[in-house]
């Protein structure tokens, strides 16, 4: 009777092992396979942003893409800014405070665009010297960025923003027809001395095929485990 339970028991035991396991392989090679696709997704975002880098401005349309280079025509609203974000730089000096100045664009049309002009040194918006009269301005368009609960809220007697939203930094401002997106310039700086704008657009890193990588090791790895477990079961001593 015991030589026959020995065996049932190490059975149940390779069985119940086997179904963790096949549980944790079929869970890791989806992972593995999910990785794959979000890599071959971001790899065309990504040739689609050097693509765009390439091309120059178009005229801003009504409903523009994000990410879309633009260009527009209109006048510079002197006298008004906003900060968005909290910043360090390196400096030769050491870590530099900033953030992004936000200033606003009046259009041919009337309307509002707010243009984020680059990373300035601060913790308090101050507007800076915008040349008068007609102005043609080019940069990307950025879409509204969404934050969880727990973002920081605005400090509205400073004008400090810690969310990228276009319409409260509008109203803010006294513009609560803004456009429902930011222009960010790219360049050069537009002011001697002054913000420090975008050199580029921004590319999204691509770290998936490291985790797919990474997931698919972790699959071998669950099949290695269970056959060596499996020969552990089956050489014990009876």
């Amino acid at each position: 009777m015991t030589d026959q339970a020995l065996p049932r028991s190490r059975w149940r035991r390779l069985i119940g092992m086997g179904a963790i396991s096949l549980f944790m392989l079929v869970a890791l090679i989806a992972l593995g396979v999910w990785q794959v696709h979000r890599w071959h997704y971001k790899d065309r975002i990504q040739r689609e942003i050097h693509a765009a880098q390439l091309r120059p401005p178009v005229p801003l349309s009504a409903k523009p893409s994000p990410y879309e280079k633009v260009a527009l025509t209109g006048t510079w609203v002197s006298g008004k800014a906003a900060f968005y974000g909290d910043q360090i730089r390196n400096s030769p000096t050491g870590p530099l405070r900033g953030g992004q100045l936000i200033v606003p664009f009046r259009r041919a049309d009337g309307g509002v665009v707010l243009v984020d002009l680059g990373w300035v040194r601060g913790r308090v918006p101050k507007p800076v010297p915008l040349p008068a009269g007609p102005a043609v301005v080019s940069g990307y368009v950025q879409a509204p960025q969404k934050f969880g609960p727990f973002a920081p809220s605005p400090d509205l007697a400073r004008l400090v923003f810690y969310k990228l939203d276009p319409r409260a930094i509008g109203a803010a401002l006294g513009f609560a027809d803004a456009a429902p997106f930011t222009l960010v310039m790219l360049g050069p700086k537009p002011v001697a001395g002054g913000p420090i704008p975008a050199p580029s657009l921004p590319t999204p890193p691509n770290n998936s095929e490291q985790y797919a990588l990474t997931w698919f090791g972790l699959a071998l790895v669950v099949v290695l485990e269970y056959i060596f477990y499996v020969r552990k079961v089956i050489l014990e001593t009876a």
